[in-house]
């Protein structure tokens, strides 16, 4: 479990991971080596992942998005699987329950794009594309609050 300080810490640093950790240590209260102590348990504990850059898709000409649901044909799961990790526009991909295997986001430089990317995988497996228009919620953590 999170105490508040690891809380804090987390807050911190999903504002700004590049922080340093005199900076971080100063807006939490703490000294340079305890809060390095606190975020390396973090990392061991599997609560920090990754210090991450976060790239724009439309400053590298990718101006649409799309969120396909992937249906593959009887004994294609692998074949599908496999596909989509080959092809670089499916940017993330969630297998789920329910009528659809796969849920994917793929990031395109235009809709002429969507029909080629799609084709590699039509002959294994049913999809339904829906264009995103918005992100009113960007990804975000899940709650940090105490239970």
């Amino acid at each position: 479990m999170l105490d508040d300080t690891d809380r804090r810490i987390l807050e911190v640093l999903l504002k700004d991971s590049r922080i340093s950790l005199k900076d971080l240590a100063g807006q939490i209260g703490l000294s340079s080596p305890s809060i390095s102590e606190r975020v390396r348990r973090l990392e061991e504990r599997g609560v920090i992942r990754a210090f991450t850059v976060e790239i724009d898709p439309k400053a590298l000409g990718y101006q649409l998005q799309a969120i396909v649901r992937i249906r593959p044909l009887p004994g294609k799961l692998h074949i599908v699987r496999k596909l989509i990790e080959e092809i670089p526009e499916f940017c993330e991909c969630d297998k789920v329950t329910g009528d659809d295997c796969y849920v994917a986001r793929l990031h395109l430089r235009s809709i002429d794009q969507l029909d080629p990317v799609l084709d590699r995988i039509a002959d294994h497996a049913e999809t339904n594309t829906s264009i995103i228009k918005s992100r009113p919620i960007e990804r975000r953590p899940p709650p940090l609050q105490r239970e």
